[in-house]
């Protein structure tokens, strides 16, 4: 399969996602402004997704009742638990837990966290795309400087010279 189809994958894949997505590409030979557009574009179309499937999926699933009743409590419990926290930080709140390219965090995460807590669809989208757009400077950042910084350290043990000459 070609490299772009593992680009898009990884960056809508849910553990990926840009920390997947943008140094694979990079490393296939993507300009890494092409990775950042590429990787952004389809992590950030995750958001729209997942919340359509999650108001589809969850409708029908309503119906069963032991489903329901499991699915009220869990909801219920993050909303109390939460809510201070989302009445304070919202959109920012959601925005800044996108941002952060860590495992657990990104479009996915920040999608469902939004859609449990009953943020509205608009505010979810928005601080989902702001939050993939700051986490795909950041990762691009690091990788490109990390990289950078690899390879620096390879040549310098590869030509001895941080071995004392006798």
């Amino acid at each position: 399969m070609s490299a772009i189809f593992w680009v898009i994958l990884l960056s809508m894949a849910p553990i990926s996602e840009l920390r997947g997505g943008i140094p694979f590409a990079i490393q296939n030979g993507f300009h890494p402004v092409a990775a950042y557009f590429i990787c952004v574009s389809f992590n950030a179309l995750v958001s729209p997704l997942l919340y359509f499937f999650l108001n589809t999926v969850n409708k029908l699933l309503l119906k069963w009742t032991f489903y329901k009743n499991i699915f009220e409590k869990l909801v219920e419990r993050a909303r109390n638990k939460l809510h201070d926290k989302v009445e304070k930080y919202g959109f920012w709140g959601i925005t800044l837990f996108v941002a952060i390219p860590l495992p657990v965090t990104g479009a996915i995460t920040g999608t469902l966290g939004g859609w449990v807590l009953g943020l509205e669809k608009k505010k979810i989208f928005l601080a989902s795309l702001v939050g993939v757009m700051i986490a795909g400077v950041v990762v691009t950042t690091v990788w490109l400087l990390g990289r950078e910084t690899l390879g620096f350290l390879v040549d310098l043990f590869a030509s001895g010279r941080f071995i004392e000459q006798n």
